[in-house]
């Protein structure tokens, strides 16, 4: 799951940043109005954590510009205003949801969680293939009764095969996704997490289904075989 901080004290967006990869997200940061706006207009991501009195361009006017030229991604305005004028001008603007400084982080990764999940059209928060099954707020991952542990990028890519059962994934979908924009990565390095990943699902339960797959020349896939 890949996020968007936009947030002009730099303080609070590191404390953010941190602490949403603590909990296995990538995280890209902006600090003026205008670079996010572009970050926000240009990249994709599962969900925009959004300030709203930001230098050179404010929140509210993010907002307008990124849902008229039809770009949904689920917005979350993190302010100091927390009047109820304040509220319902950042919601008319096209903002999913509102939250008021001083916040909980508790709070605001669950709100982020959910919001990422309704452009899936999911409300679960425990995702399931075959008898493999991920929990996105325990971060527990099963192989029928068997308790797998990854690491927190390993546990992030299944997160993300997960959420896509059945689809190919490009390399540059993955990284995108699971890694942040500032990251190193090369196409190499997702054949490397893959292999982790298969060694922990896949080669541990000999005896079971294999559920990630290669696509040769595409990418990669994650369900039962056909």
């Amino acid at each position: 799951m890949r996020v968007l901080v936009v947030e002009d004290d730099h303080k609070i967006a590191g404390s953010i940043k941190r602490g949403l990869e603590q909990e296995s997200l990538a995280v890209d940061v902006a600090y003026t109005g205008s670079n996010g706006y572009d970050l926000a207009s240009s990249e994709d991501y599962d969900a925009i954590i959004l300030d709203r009195m930001l230098p050179e361009m404010d929140g509210v006017e993010i907002c307008k510009k990124l849902r008229g030229e039809g770009i949904h991604t689920p917005i979350l305005i993190l302010t100091a205003r927390g009047q109820i004028s304040d509220k319902v001008e950042g919601l008319n603007s096209g903002a999913d949801d509102y939250l008021v400084k001083p916040f909980a982080f508790e709070e605001l990764l669950a709100r982020v969680r959910a919001l990422s999940r309704r452009p899936k059209n999911s409300l679960e928060t425990t995702l399931k293939v075959s008898n493999l099954t991920l929990n996105t707020t325990t971060y527990e991952v099963f192989r029928g009764k068997n308790k797998i542990n990854l690491t927190s990028r390993e546990f992030a890519l299944l997160e993300y095969l997960m959420r896509h059962t059945g689809q190919t994934l490009t390399k540059d979908q993955i990284i995108g996704h699971v890694w942040d924009y500032d990251s190193d990565v090369l196409p190499n390095t997702v054949e490397v997490y893959m292999g982790y990943l298969r060694n922990k699902v896949d080669r541990a339960f000999k005896n079971l289904p294999q559920l990630i797959h290669t696509q040769r020349g595409f990418g990669y896939k994650i369900g039962e075989s056909n």
